[in-house]
């Protein structure tokens, strides 16, 4: 099975949500999105807050967009804040430039689309979202 499906989506998803019960995490949102940067799938644990949609959909969105985990983001904003206020800028507001963000590759490299995780630390975020994604036997680029 090429890409990612609703199927493959909703496995991501669970083992993420899975991962982060298992860890202890506060109650986690998670979004898979394809290689367009649209919403595939999303579910919100009891508990989370309403607007984590908002920052899931961010994480991924920055990652698939700009062809970097969130964590590579962050380095960047930091090293050039002004590139990621201009990128940002270019996507109406839409980046959320943190690990929490991952990039979804198939076995030869290339991006199938983005997972975004929120809801505990952003390290913690990445690690669930790092967990869907292998659970599918996809390359997760934390």
């Amino acid at each position: 099975m090429a890409g990612l499906s609703l199927s493959r989506a909703r496995t991501i998803i669970r083992k993420a949500l899975e991962t982060g019960k298992e860890m202890e995490l506060a109650p986690l949102s998670v979004v898979v999105l394809d290689a367009g940067g649209h919403v595939i799938a999303f579910e919100r644990q009891d508990g989370a807050s309403p607007g984590r949609f908002q920052i899931a959909q961010g994480k991924a969105y920055g990652a698939v967009m700009l062809g970097m985990p969130g964590s590579a983001q962050m380095a960047r904003a930091e090293a050039q804040a002004y590139f990621i206020a201009a990128a940002n800028g270019a996507f109406g507001g839409q980046l959320i430039p943190v690990p929490g963000g991952v990039l979804v590759k198939d076995s030869k490299g290339r991006v199938l689309g983005a997972v975004g995780v929120t809801g505990d630390s952003s390290d913690n975020d990445a690690a669930a979202a790092k967990a869907g994604v292998e659970a599918v036997g996809l390359v997760a680029v934390v």
